[in-house]
């Protein structure tokens, strides 16, 4: 996995930006609101919002953590890629993208036609 496998996974996920924050974190990013994000240096390590139900099932997993300094907010941080299949890494990503999506303001969400 790298960030440009991220980059085709999210591609045509409407309106995602992407920007570099605290200097190594590539952040995925729709509204200006973060819902995933990588580490630039090897190996990559992934973080991602997700469900309350999907935090339980995913960090039950092996190379599946409470991601550092989000788990209050339901994320996960996977360790290695092959931890999820790449339909689990499509489902994970869009479904965190759908959660962020519905917390933007209806004004905003209009105007990024989300």
């Amino acid at each position: 996995m790298s960030p440009e496998d991220l980059r085709l996974l999210l591609k045509d996920l409407p309106a995602v930006t992407e920007d570099v924050k605290w200097e190594d974190k590539l952040c995925f990013l729709v509204g200006g609101k973060i819902f995933a994000l990588a580490s630039l240096a090897q190996p990559l390590r992934v973080a991602f919002k997700c469900s309350e139900e999907d935090f339980a099932r995913l960090t039950d997993r092996e190379d599946i953590i409470q991601a550092p300094h989000f788990a209050r907010n339901q994320w996960v941080q996977v360790l290695k890629a092959s931890a999820l299949s790449r339909r689990e890494w499509q489902d994970c990503l869009a479904a965190s993208y759908g959660l962020v999506v519905e917390k933007l303001p209806k004004k905003v969400r209009k105007e990024l036609d989300v």
